[in-house]
Order: structure tokens, then C-alpha cells, then sequence
């Protein structure tokens, strides 16, 4: 009684370093292709992450050295411009504020405050170098937080990248393979037919 062949073929590991009558060139280079597509896309995801870690950090920092913390006093003591939706009560609105640099100079621009502040409130503000009120600096914290999660995006991106150019060039040795299998088929099928009492 004749076998079952089996239902499902086990894949046979490293098979690209094997030799056997049916490996070609085309196999071998296969295989580097492989090992040597993985291998760049670890790496490539690692200093790719790195690096991108590294920038957004030192742009974190380039900010937060372009800034100061300085105390303002509020001039304009009816402020009517709403700096949010007033929700949960934390209404605020944006009213004009002067300020003075450790270096004598003094500076007035529009900063958020209380509403209902009246003149001569103080309230904390951070400016620029050129006396604009900007947005407070993200803490030293969330910075580490910030260029880690942009390591850990952009490193995989980075390895999926490479990973895909050299699935591309295997996918083009497969397709060439099958071109040669099939160029070769022609030739030898004629003789199988023969060998098995067919006719040619």
C-alpha cells in the first residue's frame, strides 16, 4: 500500500547553505542577501534611533537655553480676551503684562493670567531673548520621555526600511530563478517524456 505523502512540508533551516544538486547561485546570494539585510536593519534601527533620540534631545535643550522664567506685573486690569473654553473653571485670558530682564531691560507683551486679574497682579511668564512671551519649556522629564518614544519610532521605521529594499532584491532573484528553472525545464522535460515511453 502506498504512503500518504505528507500534508504539510517542513521547511528545512539554512537551506541556502546546504549543498545539494538543486542549490544555485542565485540561492547562495539569496542567503547573504538575508543575512546580511538583517544585520543592516538591526544596525540601521539602532543608530537611527539613537541619533533621533539624540536630536530631539539636544533640540529640547537648544529650547529650553533660547528661554527664561520671569515675573510679570499685568497692566491692563479689564482683560476680555478668553485664553481657553472656561470649562472646570479654569478660565483664563491673555492681557497685557511688562516684565524686566536681569539685564535692565523692559519688555511688555500679551501673556495668559487669571481672568479678573486685576492691574499689578504678578504672574509667572517665560520670553525669549527678543522679549516675546512664548510657551514654557517642557521639563527636563518629559524631554528624556519625548527623544526616547522618537528613538523608539524612528528606529524600527528606519530597520523596516532596509528590511524591505532587501526583500525587493529577493524577491527579483526569485523571480529570476523561476525564469531559469523554467528555461531549463524546457529542455529537460522533453527528455523525461521520452525516458517514461512518451512521445516527444
Amino acid at each position: 500500500m502506498a504512503e500518504t505523502p505528507p500534508a504539510t512540508v517542513t521547511p528545512v533551516r539554512l537551506w541556502h547553505w546546504r549543498r545539494n544538486p538543486l542549490r544555485r547561485r542565485s540561492d547562495v546570494i539569496e542567503g547573504w542577501i538575508i543575512a546580511v539585510g538583517w544585520i543592516l536593519a538591526v544596525a540601521c534601527a539602532v543608530f537611527a534611533g539613537v541619533t533621533a533620540a539624540r536630536v530631539t534631545d539636544a533640540a529640547s535643550a537648544a529650547r529650553a537655553s533660547q528661554v527664561h522664567a520671569a515675573t510679570a506685573v499685568v497692566t491692563d486690569g479689564t482683560p476680555g480676551v478668553p485664553a481657553g473654553d472656561g470649562k472646570y473653571g479654569d478660565w483664563q485670558v491673555r492681557a497685557a503684562v511688562r516684565w524686566t530682564d536681569p539685564d535692565g531691560s523692559v519688555h511688555t507683551g500679551q501673556a495668559v493670567v487669571p481672568a479678573g486679574a486685576p492691574a499689578g497682579t504678578r504672574v509667572p511668564i517665560w520670553a525669549d531673548r527678543a522679549g516675546h512671551v512664548v510657551g514654557a519649556p517642557v521639563s527636563a522629564t518629559a524631554a528624556t520621555v519625548q527623544a526616547a518614544l522618537t528613538g523608539i519610532l524612528v528606529g524600527p521605521l528606519a530597520g523596516a526600511a532596509v528590511w524591505a529594499v532587501g526583500k525587493g532584491i529577493r524577491v527579483r532573484l526569485v523571480r529570476r530563478r523561476l525564469a531559469e528553472w523554467d528555461e531549463e525545464w524546457k529542455k529537460t522535460g522533453p527528455r523525461w517524456g521520452n525516458l517514461s515511453g512518451g512521445r516527444g
